[in-house]
């Protein structure tokens, strides 16, 4: 991902500490009231990585087989292949059975760019059909969806997104991600957006990454934070922007989160298991659990 990258030279000086808690934050979670068990799932935004042979996957694991081995180490995965290509429900069945190992292993599909991007929500039903009933061939193993709008998609759009968003299913959890700057940086429309999902039950990405702090909004219009943590080649400060999550996370379990979704990205995805181990190591410390970590080959 090369979402708010920055030069190499500028990380140093880059705040690793997460803004405070919008209102709605504390609303949503109050009212949900606390929880017995935080479900937890962490994984990455690929499979396929051949550099990860030796690492995760044996050194002659075939490329068709790196998706088992990849559901034997993260219990979910941001599925971003359906965001290029709509997927019939045979293919999606052949994912699924490569993980059926791992009872509690979640799909996350991307949107289809088809819907979110060519048609930017309209005029997109049968399109947003057809999504559906191919991933709905995950099973048991679908976890909530994942609409991130275009950059350029701005607040001036906000009627089309809420007559597509009111038409959604409402059995399958959806997450939704904008980008623009409008968005954040105005009042009128940070509160008429994440009002919106709030009504609808609808889902707000967090998208955390150093050179676009805007979009780390902290807003949860509901009791279930879906975070995409961009990485900088295991930086220093790669490891003291989780240590401030897995603080942050605590803190909103105790006031009444229900779920997390945690997903690593880096610019070298190469290097995202060992962040996503990282932040396994830190949430069981802090937090008491006993999530299963990743088992490199290599220590």
């Amino acid at each position: 991902m090369q979402f708010g990258r920055v030069d190499s030279n500028q990380l140093p000086f880059i705040e690793v500490n997460l803004p405070a808690d919008p209102p709605i934050t504390s609303a949503t979670l109050k009212n949900a009231g606390r929880q017995n068990d935080l479900q937890v799932h962490i994984g990455c935004s690929k499979w396929g990585r051949k550099e990860w042979r030796g690492l995760l996957y044996p050194p002659k694991t075939r490329e068709a087989d790196f998706l088992g081995e990849y559901a034997k180490h993260f219990n979910s995965i941001e599925f971003n292949a359906t965001f290029y290509k709509i997927y019939g429900s045979d293919t999606i069945a052949r994912w699924r059975d490569q993980v059926s190992a791992n009872h509690d292993f979640k799909f996350c599909p991307k949107f289809a760019q088809r819907i979110s991007h060519f048609r930017r929500l309209k005029n997109a039903d049968e399109i947003t059909t057809q999504y559906y009933e191919g991933i709905m061939a995950f099973g048991k193993h679908l976890g909530p969806l994942f609409l991130q709008l275009a950059d350029n998609y701005l607040p001036k759009n906000f009627a089309d997104m809420k007559t597509y968003l009111q038409q959604l299913p409402s059995d399958v959890p959806v997450f939704v991600e904008v980008r623009h700057k409008d968005w954040f940086t105005r009042p009128e429309n940070f509160h008429q957006y994440f009002s919106l999902l709030q009504e609808l039950n609808l889902g707000a990405v967090i998208t955390d990454s150093v050179g676009r702090r805007d979009v780390l909004h902290m807003a949860l219009p509901t009791p279930h934070a879906f975070v995409r943590f961009v990485g900088n080649g295991l930086h220093q400060t790669d490891y003291l922007r989780i240590d401030a999550w897995v603080e942050k996370i605590k803190i909103w379990r105790e006031q009444g989160l229900q779920s997390l979704w945690f997903f690593v990205h880096q610019h070298d995805e190469r290097h995202s298991p060992v962040l996503g181990d990282y932040i396994v190591k830190k949430l069981n410390e802090a937090l008491g659990m006993k999530l299963k970590r990743p088992a490199f080959l290599i220590p």
